[in-house]
């Protein structure tokens, strides 16, 4: 398919070529060409305009100025023979950068220092800043003709020696890739494309303006420099905007910095695209919007944001409109006051202004570009001219009829005085790219001062073969492009100027600012300085306090995706948005953000926990059982208690200690049980309090040692209990019995709690308990308790004691039945049925809680069975000692005489009389 395409366009052209009429045909009908004769013919003729000074010159340096806007659009014209399209709506300023140049060239002729006895002269073409007249002027460079045959010198007149433009950056591309092509020198004063300084694509092209690379790092800081979030970019539809927006892309863009819209404006007028990007502009939320191209682009573009009544608006300006007077006009300021903006190094260039002014149409009536300029700045005709057209006389190219219409049928006197204008031609208050086309004309002047300065002698010469030099008479571009790559550093206005390798040069930015004077003019005011030298050092300086912005606070802009997120919440990723996009996410418990538009909360430290409003940590509640709470003095109360119980029957047992219940069964043993009660009641105050790593130590192996001395004072009793029931039916047990002497009991005692005292002391060399703050348990407190160190050290101290309460059990539970009048046995067994219930019931009550309660519940389980003990033990013997005295003999006691009173409970002490009643006194006494 796509080869009978093909096929079909090639019949189709060769089609069309049998009614085109040949030249050489037609001239030899006509007799006028000889036979065997090569023919050629001329493609076209440009319409030039411009000016031209080169009758004395020895060598002439070609230049190309946008003079005009635009040019004259056309109808098809394939129906008659394509002409050379005329240019319209006159640009002062251009016509500035003209006139600047002839300047400079004046200036260097005059000099001695610099081409001494050489007449420079200049070619210099209007571009229209158009790319089509920019390639026709370039041709004509290369011919020395207006016309189209680049393969050929054909000019008379002085060599050309290298060409100073094209102005923008689109243009220069176009022009540089036709001179490149023969290696023909060619330095910009506008041009800041990135792209030129590729050497492969452009060989011959250096410029006096630094490239966008490095404005792009500049407007990047600058907008890292504002904290500005959201950014909006406009670029021209041509090389400059494009890969100057791209380039500050690459800059500016990371995790906190994106780009809101990316807009284009038309190269070719185009009002329905202009309409987008003003409401693209009016609807994005970015305040910050950077502008990367030529005044001229765009102002069709401020026509409309202004009828659209945009403002609040901060707008970032590249080099090529920020002190452009066709945008800095007061009409403008609602929307672009506060402009921030870089310009290139601004400069004095002595004896301009004079030479602006010494302008008159009378002086050279063949300067049609005088007339017009003197037409539009007047806005009058000047009598007799040949000007073909005037320059503003058709709507402009917003489609709105001009504020002041430029054509005029009064006639120019002559007598209209400069001095009175007030447009941007003669404003040289911000020389810059004026400077840099007279920094221009200088580069080429010093690189024909070194060709000119050339030796043959030795090895002097650049040239290959035999080191040769270039005469300054005679010699080919490329010998001057030598030159100005390599050789490329000279001064001029006191300005030292290099351009490297590249065809770059590093000369420092003004950050300037838009402010309105006090006649409603606009000022330029210098708030900032950005330099950046080839080695990749930079100075980035911003005086914040003498900017003005453009808002009804006049405060510093925020520009943002949303707003910040509030002290206690981050920044959430949104799916399909950039990173400047998020949504505000509370933090979670225990996590705070202190501060407006954290990406990320922070924890608190471990003692401390986030507020309601998760903005600050405060300090976690503390926990533990302290003494002056409702649990803890209760508690504190019970043991109180319990102690003045025990030293209640201490005191009994002491009054009644010659009474024989009290000393029934070893008296001392007794006393040692209250004491190891009163220990262990009095151990339960150590549960209570802020716990420390000594109390966390000393109550343990306090509670393990009194249990112990009370447990073992109680085996003690009733293994004797034990070896009397034993004696009922066996005469060995009677004998043993009878050789259990009450020293064997304390025996007893001492290798219990020594055993005790060894297990307690290994625990706390070894892995002793320590104070802890448990924040596992509950994130919102702090749980002082103790750490308990070793489980088994632990579970073998207390299972000692628990050892020692089975054998008591045992012992008494096997004793129980002893036919008597007193038998303690039972007593001891429903003591320790008591004391086994509390902590069996302790242990899953124990695991279950946390915090306070748990230790309360091993209070609770401390008291419980130390009353348990207390109350089962000695309660009975005192009901007996203090209520029934009359019970307390030696003959009811020892069983030998009985009583008919049921409250009196039998007695121990009397359960030798079945078995001997002779022994009845040993037993009952000490």
């Amino acid at each position: 398919m796509a080869f009978a395409k093909l096929w079909i366009l090639i019949g189709l052209f060769i089609h069309a070529l049998e009614y085109v009429p040949i030249q050489g045909q037609d001239d030899k009908m006509d007799g006028e060409a000889e036979e065997g004769e090569e023919e050629c013919r001329l493609l076209g003729k440009f319409n030039l305009r411009g000016y031209v000074e080169a009758e004395d010159a020895i060598h002439v340096i070609g230049g190309m100025f946008p003079i005009h806007f635009r040019t004259i659009l056309e109808e098809d014209p394939t129906s008659t023979p394509p002409m050379s399209p005329l240019c319209e709506g006159f640009n002062f300023r251009g016509y500035r950068w003209v006139k600047a140049m002839i300047h400079a060239i004046n200036d260097i002729n005059k000099r001695d220092d610099i081409l001494p006895n050489i007449t420079l002269g200049y070619q210099i073409y209007d571009t229209c800043y158009t790319m089509s007249k920019t390639v026709e002027n370039s041709l004509a460079f290369l011919t020395g003709q207006n016309e189209t045959t680049p393969v050929f010198r054909c000019s008379s007149g002085a060599p050309l020696a290298a060409v100073v433009g094209a102005g923008g950056s689109t243009l220069s591309i176009a022009s540089s890739r036709i001179l490149g092509l023969y290696y023909f020198p060619q330095i910009g004063y506008a041009s800041s494309s990135l792209l030129l300084s590729d050497k492969y694509q452009f060989p011959t092209y250096l410029r006096t303006i630094p490239s966008d690379q490095v404005q792009s790092e500049g407007m990047a800081d600058l907008v890292h420099h504002f904290g500005w979030k959201w950014i909006g970019t406009i670029a021209a539809d041509d090389d400059y905007g494009k890969y100057g927006v791209k380039a500050f892309k690459e800059k500016v863009e990371n995790a906190y910095t994106c780009i809101a819209f990316s807009e284009t404006i038309p190269k070719i007028y185009s009002r329905a695209k202009i309409l987008t990007v003003v409401e693209t502009v009016k609807l994005t939320n970015a305040t910050v919007i950077v502008v990367y191209s030529s005044d001229i682009d765009f102002h069709p573009l401020m026509e409309e944001l202004i009828i659209s009544n945009i403002s609040a608006k901060t707008w970032i300006a590249s080099e090529a409109w920020i002190t452009s007077a066709l945008i800095a006009r007061p009409e403008y300021f609602p929307l672009l006051g506060g402009t921030i903006g870089f310009a290139i190094k601004r400069g004095e260039i002595p004896g301009l202004k004079e030479f602006l002014l010494d302008l008159h149409p009378s002086k050279n009536p063949d300067d049609d570009l005088a007339i017009e300029f003197w037409q539009t700045a007047f806005n009058c005709t000047w009598p007799n001219s040949n000007v073909p057209y005037n320059t503003d006389n058709r709507k402009n190219v917003t489609g709105h009829e001009n504020i002041t219409d430029f054509s005029s049928d009064q006639l120019c006197t002559g007598e209209e005085n400069l001095e009175d204008l007030n447009n941007t031609y003669l404003d040289v208050s911000q020389l810059r790219i004026t400077y840099n086309v007279y920094k221009a004309v200088f580069a080429v002047a010093n690189a024909l001062e070194l060709l000119r300065l050339c030796k043959e002698s030795g090895e002097a010469g650049p040239f290959e073969p035999g080191n040769t030099c270039a005469g300054i008479d005679d010699f080919e571009p490329w010998q001057l492009m030598y030159y100005m790559k390599n050789c490329m550093k000279f001064t001029v206005l006191d300005e030292f100027v290099h351009i490297d390798e590249k065809g770059d040069v590093y000369t420092p930015y003004d950050i300037l600012n838009w402010q309105r004077n006090e006649t409603g003019e606009i000022n330029f005011v210098k708030v900032g300085i950005f330099n950046m030298t080839g080695e990749g050092n930079k100075e980035f300086r911003v005086i914040n306090e003498s900017i003005f912005w453009n808002n009804p606070s006049e405060a510093h802009p925020r520009s943002t995706c949303n707003d910040n997120c509030q002290p206690g919440y981050r920044k959430g990723i949104l799916q399909g948005k950039p990173s400047c996009c998020y949504d505000c996410i509370q933090c979670a418990e225990g996590q705070i953000s202190s501060i407006t538009g954290m990406d990320e909360c922070t924890a608190c430290p471990e003692d401390h926990w986030s507020n309601e409003q998760r903005s600050k940590c405060v300090l976690k509640e503390v926990e533990f059982l302290a003494y002056g709470e409702a649990l803890g003095m209760t508690l504190i109360a019970l043991s109180i208690f319990g102690v003045f119980v025990v030293l209640a029957v201490t005191g009994v047992y002491i009054k009644h200690r010659a009474t024989p219940l009290v000393r029934a069964n070893d008296r001392d043993l007794s006393f040692l049980i209250q004491y190891s009660l009163i220990v262990t009641l009095l151990t339960s105050i150590l549960f209570i309090g802020k716990p420390e790593d000594w109390s966390c130590q000393s109550r343990q192996v306090t509670l393990a040692l009194g249990f112990s001395l009370c447990l073992s004072c109680v085996l003690g009793k009733t293994v004797m209990l034990f070896l009397t029931h034993l004696a009922k039916n066996s005469k060995v047990a009677e004998k043993a019995r009878m050789s259990f002497k009450p020293i064997f009991q304390k025996i007893i005692v001492l290798l219990s709690v020594l055993t005790e005292v060894g297990i307690c002391t290994a625990y706390l060399i070894l892995e002793p308990p320590r104070m802890y703050k448990n924040t596992q348990f509950t994130t919102l407190k702090i749980i002082f308790e103790c750490d308990e160190g070793s489980i088994v050290y632990l579970c073998v101290m207390f299972g000692f004691d628990v050892f020692l309460a089975i054998l008591c059990f045992l012992t008494a539970i096997v004793s129980r039945k002893l036919p008597n009048n007193f038998n303690e046995a039972k007593f001891v067994t429903f003591g320790m049925l008591v004391f086994f219930i509390v902590w069996i019931s302790f242990v899953p009550a124990y695991l279950s809680t946390r915090g306070k309660f748990k230790v309360a519940v091993e209070i609770f389980a401390i008291l419980a069975s130390s009353f348990g003990l207390l109350g089962c033990i000695f309660v009975p013997k005192c009901y007996i000692i203090l209520l029934k005295p009359a019970r307390n003999t030696e003959e009811i006691v020892g069983g030998r005489a009985t009583t008919n009173d049921k409250s009196a409970p039998p007695t121990s002490a009397s359960s030798t009389s079945e078995v001997n009643n002779t022994t009845i006194s040993t037993v009952l006494e000490d």
